[in-house]
């Protein structure tokens, strides 16, 4: 089997991603460059707990011609080609439907990274690319029209969102980053709008609480150190 570690990385990432409620049942798709040619991409439609090393697609980067796998690949595979040849510095790319983030991608706004840590992994901000639907060009288009070299996760309107690293780990971090910014930015909102609301101040409070835990940093708290891949 040929990319067999990169392949076999590929399933070890997405079961720590759906350990961590980044990734559920089939949906989302990540891919990890291979070399100049070819990049492996998770599978469509297979449920990440059943996903082999031999279920992974192996494709080349210019054609996205199926090299080898079990499985078809991603519908989302040439969204994923399209950010490694535009970002040369990536070798890893995670697409998710991630609670906290998918929310604010909903709202169509670009976000502003303060926090030094978490600027250090997703960059001074996070674009979002207009919405097209899955699997389509007119998609892949529009997410490269909004592509930066030094911002490292994007979010997609009305989808989800799209991030990379350096490698499977740094990407994987990125995602724990993005949902990080996403609860704090969510947070402040909340709070914000219990200050106006004094007939719903109690239930807005305690939504705010609740993503307390979601705001800690990656690696700053035990629910961030198991994201291993």
């Amino acid at each position: 089997m040929r990319a067999a570690r990169e392949r076999q990385t590929i399933v070890d990432l997405c079961r720590a991603l759906a350990d961590r409620g980044y990734l559920a049942a089939t949906g989302g798709n990540l891919a990890l460059r291979v070399d100049a040619g070819y990049f492996a991409v998770t599978p469509s439609a297979t449920d990440y707990y059943s996903m082999t090393a031999a279920d992974v697609s192996l494709l080349s980067l210019d054609s996205l011609e199926q090299i080898e796998g079990e499985r078809p690949p991603s519908v989302e595979s040439g969204l994923h080609a399209r950010m490694l040849n535009m970002r040369g510095d990536a070798n890893c790319t995670i697409h998710t439907h991630q609670p906290i983030a998918s929310a604010l991608a909903l709202l169509g706004n670009e976000l502003s990274v303060t926090d030094p840590q978490l600027r250090r992994l997703l960059g001074a901000s996070i674009p979002i690319a207009g919405y097209a639907p899955s699997g389509t060009n007119w998609l892949v288009n529009k997410v490269a029209k909004t592509l930066r070299p030094d911002s490292n996760a994007y979010l997609m309107l009305n989808h989800g969102v799209l991030c990379c690293g350096r490698d499977a780990q740094t990407a994987a971090q990125t995602v724990a980053a993005l949902e990080a910014l996403a609860a704090q930015q969510l947070q402040q909102r909340i709070l914000s709008r219990a200050q106006e609301d004094l007939t719903h101040r109690r239930l807005l409070r305690r939504m705010a609480h609740a993503l307390t835990a979601s705001c800690v940093a990656p690696g700053t708290g035990p629910q961030r150190e198991d994201l291993r891949c």
